[in-house]
């Protein structure tokens, strides 16, 4: 059960963190307004706070685990939501970071 929370938070995390930053581009970028940059503000720091309701006590472990769910999660949130079709190395890429995700949080540890 603490790894299914785990990857559920780390998928919280990403709608936040992507969610917001892409927010901020398009009040930006795309010139739709404050309301937009301003509901990105929120979004990220919501992403700030749900890192912190991770099981494992190691602020470095969780924020290294978690740049391969960013990664693959971009991918996902731009095909999404920008219509991004990723070619296979952006997909082989992905794949190796959340291996990379899986090997940091969840191979079996011996406590020191």
């Amino acid at each position: 059960m603490t790894v299914v929370r785990s990857l559920l938070l780390f998928v919280l995390a990403a709608l936040a963190e992507i969610g917001g930053a892409w927010l901020i581009w398009q009040g930006w970028r795309e010139n739709r307004g404050l309301w937009w940059i301003a509901a990105g503000v929120v979004a990220l720091g919501a992403y700030g706070f749900v890192a912190t309701l991770q099981p494992d006590p190691n602020f470095g472990r969780i924020l290294a685990a978690y740049g391969g769910v960013f990664v693959a999660g971009s991918l996902a949130w731009a095909m999404v939501f920008d219509r991004f079709r990723p070619d296979r190395w952006d997909l082989i890429g992905a794949a190796i970071c959340l291996i990379g995700v899986a090997v940091i949080m969840y191979a079996p540890r011996t406590a020191p």
